[in-house]
């Protein structure tokens, strides 16, 4: 790392929901942000579920979020580095970040090591154990086959499917991400322990829990979870010595 830099880390800004009508506020609120924090960052991780639902056609993309896209585009012109994840309402991104905003684009976890502390990267949807129907549909939506028949909707359907499915999911799920039942029962908690098992790693990063977290895993990581946008504004921050949580106001 470049000395006095640092890289941030957030995920979860769901924008698009709920059925666009705080979405516009939270994303100029996340555009401040990303505003504020360009001078110092040397990286920007965006950890999945940035938007609600994200589909490419081949000529298509959803329509809105042009203050993000074109906040992005000018921190990667001024040689800022920016990751995105896809998490499990973004699944479906394909080129146009990397060709359009000179953005990686990373479908699986990936392993960075800045300063001498290694990181484990991911949006954490479908690690550890439990959560077997969800995995289950996680293989069938990334599949080619799955990929292809939904490229044959018109988008006016296709996108209007995912938001109905979108709305229904956070109805049955409620307020339930706002619970903690304690590290033998968080998933991705577990996940941490039973990765060290065989890996070093320092720092655990992931989102999905829309649950702010900052948890020690057997006295050798740390698993910190970046919340949400919805509730939190929460984001974490890697000084090159340090991992923090922190909260946007």
């Amino acid at each position: 790392m470049q000395a006095g830099k640092k890289i941030y880390f957030a995920s979860d800004f769901h924008l698009g929901a709920p059925k666009d009508t705080k979405s516009p506020e939270r994303e100029r609120l996340i555009v401040k942000w990303l505003d504020e924090i360009k001078h110092d960052a040397e990286e920007i991780f965006l950890v999945g579920d940035i938007f609600d639902f994200w589909y490419e056609h081949v000529y298509t993309i959803p329509k809105g979020f042009t203050r993000l896209l074109g906040k992005i585009a000018e921190l990667t012109d001024c040689g800022i580095k920016v990751h995105f994840f896809s998490g499990n309402h973004d699944t479906w991104m394909n080129d146009y970040f990397p060709k359009e905003l000179n953005v990686s684009v990373n479908h699986e976890p990936v392993s960075r090591t800045f300063n001498g502390k290694n990181f484990y990267i991911g949006h954490g949807d479908g690690l550890g154990p439990g959560d077997h129907w969800y995995k289950f549909l996680k293989s069938i939506f990334r599949s080619k086959i799955a990929h292809w028949m939904y490229s044959r909707l018109h988008p006016n359907l296709g996108f209007w499917i995912a938001r109905a499915s979108s709305l229904k999911s956070r109805a049955v799920t409620g307020n339930s991400d706002e619970i903690y039942h304690g590290p033998e029962k968080e998933w991705l908690f577990l996940f941490c322990r039973d990765y060290l098992k065989n890996n070093k790693v320092d720092y655990f990063v992931f989102g999905h829990r829309h649950l702010p977290l900052d948890l020690d895993v057997d006295g050798k990581a740390r698993y910190v979870n970046l919340g949400d946008w919805l509730r939190y504004n929460s984001y974490a921050v890697f000084d090159g010595s340090k991992l923090e949580l922190k909260y946007y106001k």
